[in-house]
C-alpha cells in the first residue's frame, strides 16, 4: 500500500510503501481479544484483603443457648450477619497474570496494526526532531495532521530524552519505541502516528 508522508505543518510532502501482506490476511478478532484480556489481567496488582469470619477477632463461642430465648439463633460474634464480623467471600491476595506464547503475541499486534490500515486511522511524518523539550510544537503538529482531538500512539525507532519530554505532558498521546508495540496500545489509542523511519522498521518488528 501506498500511504501519504506529512511534515509537521501538516502537508503532503511524498509517499512511503508498505506491504500489507506482513501484517497477515485478516483481522483476528478472538486473538485480539486474548491479548487484550492478557493486558489488563497482568495490570492487577492483586493486593485486595478482607478479613473472613475465621479472621475474626472474637470467640466462638455460641452467644446464647439455640431455644427460648425470643432471640434469632447465633452461632458465633464473627458471623457475617453481625457488626465487625467477617465478610462473606472475603477477597484474598491473588495473581491475575495471564500468559501468552511470544508468537500468538506478535501475531496480535499484526492483527492491531492491520486494523488500523484498513481503518485509515494511521499517518506517517516525515520525521520527529527536537533540540529541546517543546511540547507546544508537537500539539500543534498533531492539530496540523487532524489527531489533536482524539487519542494518539506515537512510536519512534528510538525516541530522544526531548520527544519523550515534549510527549509526556500531553493527555491523550502516548509515546513508545517501535520495538515496544503491543496489541493492547495500539488498539487503546484512536490514531497511529509512525515515523518514517519507523514504517520501515517495522517490516522488521513484525518478522522477528
Amino acid at each position: 500500500m501506498e500511504l501519504a508522508v506529512y511534515n509537521e505543518q501538516g502537508k503532503e510532502i511524498g509517499k512511503a510503501s508498505f506491504d500489507e501482506k506482513l501484517l497477515g490476511e485478516k483481522v483476528r478478532r478472538k486473538l485480539l481479544h486474548q491479548a487484550v484480556v492478557r493486558s489488563e489481567a497482568n495490570k492487577r496488582v492483586g493486593t485486595h484483603k478482607a478479613k473472613s469470619k475465621g479472621e475474626r477477632h472474637g470467640s466462638g463461642v455460641k452467644p446464647w443457648k439455640q431455644k427460648h430465648t425470643g432471640r434469632a439463633r447465633a452461632g458465633m460474634k464473627r458471623s457475617p450477619l453481625w457488626k465487625g464480623g467477617g465478610n462473606i467471600f472475603a477477597p484474598h491476595p491473588r495473581e491475575y497474570r495471564k500468559d501468552m506464547p511470544v508468537r500468538m503475541r506478535l501475531e496480535a499486534l499484526k492483527s492491531a496494526l492491520l486494523s488500523k490500515f484498513l481503518d485509515n486511522e494511521v499517518k506517517i511524518i516525515d520525521k520527529l526532531e527536537y533540540e529541546k523539550p517543546q511540547t507546544q510544537r508537537l500539539f500543534k503538529t498533531l492539530q496540523a495532521l487532524g489527531l489533536g482531538e482524539k487519542s494518539c500512539l506515537l512510536s519512534h525507532p528510538e525516541p530522544t530524552k526531548n520527544l519523550k519530554l515534549s510527549a509526556r505532558n500531553l493527555e491523550r498521546c502516548n509515546l513508545l519505541p517501535a520495538r515496544m508495540l503491543n496489541a493492547y496500545d495500539v488498539l487503546k489509542h484512536k490514531n497511529l502516528l509512525l515515523t518514517k523511519d519507523t514504517l520501515a522498521k517495522l517490516a522488521e518488528v513484525v518478522k522477528s
